[in-house]
């Protein structure tokens, strides 16, 4: 059994990063914009600062670390699952029920709404997928 080649998950999560800020930007413009101002007003937050740059850079750094650790995990279960598509799906859901429990935490404690927290349970599965596969296509083994 060959280790994993990190210079590929790198490679490989870039890519997934670089389409998970993509499809994050599309969200955050078409589909979840108006709930994330609406948001902030409702939690006495300035929605400019929602759009600053400073927040976008730390926003797309984390879709990058995401995408790395994406498939990271696509490395670390594709001996046990086998190469391809329906393992990097699996890789992207691990990441995408971790984050969304703690979306859970936030929408309890009142941060989140609940039509917040379902539209974007749904529309981060999406993303979560395409991101994990797009990035997994790239990596080989060591």
């Amino acid at each position: 059994m060959a280790g994993i080649n990190g210079a590929k998950v790198i490679i490989g999560g870039l890519v997934a990063g670089l389409v998970y800020n993509v499809l994050d930007i599309v969200n955050g413009m078409l589909l979840m914009g108006e709930d994330f101002r609406a948001n902030a007003v409702r939690l006495g937050i300035d929605p400019a600062a929602m759009e600053s740059t400073a927040n976008m850079a730390v926003w797309i750094s984390i879709d990058f670390v995401f995408g790395i650790l994406v498939v990271f995990t696509y490395a670390a279960i594709r001996p046990r699952f086998g190469a391809g598509p329906k393992t990097a799906a699996y890789a992207g859901i691990i990441l995408y029920a971790a984050v969304t429990l703690i979306m859970l935490g936030l929408t309890q404690e009142q941060l989140l709404t609940w039509p917040m927290f379902w539209k974007m349970a749904v529309v981060q599965l999406v993303v979560a997928i395409v991101g994990a596969v797009s990035g997994a296509a790239v990596y080989k083994e060591a």
